[in-house]
């Protein structure tokens, strides 16, 4: 009789150790599946859309699982909050693309293959989410409300020009290590941050412009800013923000305080990995 009675006890525990409401008490393992989910199917940016598609059950079920009741969410910590509302766009993004692949829009304002050519992608179509029915771009909107542009650094919108889908999920016990280097890694890349050090030029993703009050509000005034205090409110915190992850000849260039800024073209086209790295 004992025996039957641990055994029933056991079964009960692995119960509920396995069910959704245990799982969700916990934001790290909240968002497990899809860290496999990333670290599988995302290298440098970019995603095996094909692959991901073909074994998209686990996507499914993460982003099912994302409609936690509201007061979880309100009972997480601040970057546990962040965290989870990051996860779930880029996650969103992902399966919003798996669902329309393989993409052939016809579109004249976006590439034939792009996220760009699903109708309502970003600001038509619900997901849900916490208890709410959300678009992505309200999905933005809630964490640009947070007033730290560096959130917006970490989303991948599907794109070649998006800031780069990490290979693993955020987590609110590292958020400003992970947003540190989202920066850095954004500041790096030719697409985002060209500098002509014999021209003097500097040439900037629109990204920036998009939310231009935000990141200006989380730049401008940082340590040394004032540096560029002639220029616009955007163009000195574009400066103050790149600055740090710079090489010395860059910022140089930009100490002289001579240099054009100018906003280029927003490259639409799928990061899709699938064949290999568009060029």
């Amino acid at each position: 009789m004992q025996r039957i009675w641990c055994a029933v006890v056991l079964a009960a525990v692995a119960l509920t150790a396995s069910s959704p409401n245990a799982r969700q008490g916990d934001p790290a393992d909240l968002h497990t599946p899809l860290d496999r989910i990333l670290d599988t199917y995302v290298r440098d940016g970019y995603v095996y859309y094909n692959a991901l598609k073909a074994g998209r059950a686990a996507l499914d079920r993460y982003v099912t699982s994302l409609d936690v009741a509201p007061e979880l969410v309100a009972r997480m910590t601040e970057n546990d909050r962040r965290a989870f509302w990051v996860n779930a766009y880029n996650a969103l993004v992902l399966r919003t693309v798996i669902n329309a692949y393989p993409i052939n829009g016809k579109a004249t304002t976006f590439p034939a293959k792009s996220v760009g050519q699903v109708p309502g992608a970003f600001d038509k179509v619900g997901h849900r989410v916490a208890g709410q029915v959300l678009t992505l771009d309200e999905i933005e909107k809630l964490i640009a409300a947070w007033g730290d542009a560096r959130l917006l650094l970490a989303l991948g919108r599907g794109s070649i020009g998006s800031a780069r889908l990490r290979s693993e999920v955020y987590r609110g016990a590292r958020l400003e290590e992970q947003l540190a280097d989202a920066v850095k890694g954004f500041v790096r890349s030719a697409r985002n941050f060209s500098l002509d050090r014999d021209a003097a030029t500097l040439k900037v993703t629109p990204l920036l412009s998009w939310r231009g009050p935000l990141f200006t509000a989380s730049f401008a005034g940082a340590p040394g800013s004032e540096a560029w205090a002639n220029r616009t409110p955007l163009e000195r915190a574009i400066v103050a923000m790149a600055y740090p992850h710079l090489t010395p000849s860059e910022k140089a260039v930009l100490a002289l305080n001579t240099f054009q800024m100018s906003f280029g073209e927003f490259d639409w086209r799928l990061n899709d990995l699938t064949g290999g790295i568009p060029e």
